[in-house]
């Protein structure tokens, strides 16, 4: 099956297509919310808005790990060779312990200096995800 994914015309490039639009649904939509703590928007009411934000940052993370597994499928020796394609997954665990951290600690009642933290940090580990994916191809 990952033979044929990788030798179809149209194929891999869909779910480079698939890969990007889960990240940009998860990038988006964590932009948003933390944009929300951050005093933008403060007529929108914090819960509601993380339902729907965090809600489609779950599909998001879904669409883009069910492509990045088909996609890892097609090459994967070359990617658990590839330097950057390891940080790459070790940011995301990083980023997913963060995300733990965030909703045990209650951060969205509390809106206080260290959910506002955490929330920088999840940026800056997501756009060093994404900086890392784009990378890969060239090392």
């Amino acid at each position: 099956m990952f033979a044929a994914l990788g030798a179809h015309a149209w194929a891999y490039p869909m779910l480079e297509v698939a890969h990007l639009l889960g990240v940009a649904l998860l990038l988006g939509n964590l932009t948003l919310l933390e944009l929300r703590l951050f005093g933008w928007g403060r007529s929108l009411p914090v819960e509601p808005l993380a339902k729907l934000s965090l809600g489609l940052v779950a599909a998001g993370f879904g669409l883009a790990v069910v492509s990045g597994l088909l996609m890892f499928g097609t090459q994967a020796g070359e990617l658990l060779a590839n330097r950057v394609f390891t940080a790459k997954m070790v940011l995301i665990m990083l980023a997913g312990c963060n995300a733990g951290w965030f909703h045990a600690r209650r951060s969205l009642q509390r809106q206080d200096r260290a959910a506002r933290l955490l929330m920088l940090l999840s940026s800056a580990l997501w756009l060093l995800v994404l900086t890392c994916g784009r990378w890969i191809g060239y090392v």
